[in-house]
């Protein structure tokens, strides 16, 4: 099965992942007709009515997202200039929060050099 080519990943909120697993946990449906009927993977269903049961609805919302926030203003040539105001904002806050933790932008960028050098030897 799995997404078709080209496509991107959903995003499900909260809610709808609640109204997908409802009919199983209700005892209604099994997970992998549920999964059948509305082309999802059996794995993700069974997952969130793991974490439902745990910690409730609470635990259906998604997680933050990890990778850099900047990189979708670093590799645009032409921001608007909300987009350029928000980047420059971004900027200071990390200056801001490097500086909290007492080092400069240089010695970051010598950590970062050195973490990439670690994975290279790999």
């Amino acid at each position: 099965m799995g997404r078709p080519k080209g496509g991107k990943n959903r995003t499900w909120t909260s809610k709808e992942k609640y109204e997908v697993i409802a009919p199983v946990i209700n005892g209604n449906v099994s997970s992998k007709e549920r999964a059948k009927s509305l082309s999802i993977a059996s794995g993700m269903i069974r997952n969130w009515v793991i974490a439902y049961t745990k910690g409730g609805i609470e635990a259906l919302e998604n997680r933050r997202k990890p990778g850099n926030p900047l990189a979708k203003y670093c590799n645009r040539k032409e921001l608007s200039y909300t987009e350029q105001l928000e980047y420059e904002n971004m900027k200071l806050r990390i200056e801001n929060e490097r500086l909290k933790k007492g080092y400069t932008s240089k010695e970051a960028d010598q950590a970062k050099q050195k973490k990439s050098s670690k994975k290279n030897m790999k």
